[in-house]
């Protein structure tokens, strides 16, 4: 080989190497990204999981009980807002503790007004 070849099959190296490296750290950015994403996902679902159970915890409740929780409410780590919009309708909405304007599940529960 010519001096003047091993030069440039030495940058060749060099260039594959960078690319390789390049690659490999977008490679690694990907997965970094992904797994934040899942997390994520992760800890809105639980989010969602919690709120579920509360809601059906106030689905459960008669209209008396839901009469003396009407109004907005903290409870644990969620917003409730008990609203009664008709004489026999109330309107549950959970949202969370640190963005009350945001509603995560919301319920219209029908209670018959008792004779």
């Amino acid at each position: 080989m010519l001096r003047s070849e091993r030069g440039v099959v030495l940058l060749e190296v060099i260039i594959a190497l960078t690319l390789l490296a390049v690659s490999g750290l977008s490679m690694i950015a990907i997965i970094a990204s992904g797994l934040e994403s899942q997390r994520q996902v992760r800890s809105h679902e639980r989010e969602f999981q919690t709120a579920g159970r509360v809601l059906a915890a106030y689905a459960l409740l008669t209209r008396s009980d839901l009469d003396l929780r009407l109004s907005r409410r903290t409870v644990g780590e969620f917003r409730v807002d008990v609203q009664r919009p008709e004489p026999m309708l109330y309107r549950v909405g959970i949202s969370p503790g640190d963005a009350p304007e945001l509603e995560l599940l919301v319920t219209v529960l029908y209670r018959p007004i008792s004779p």
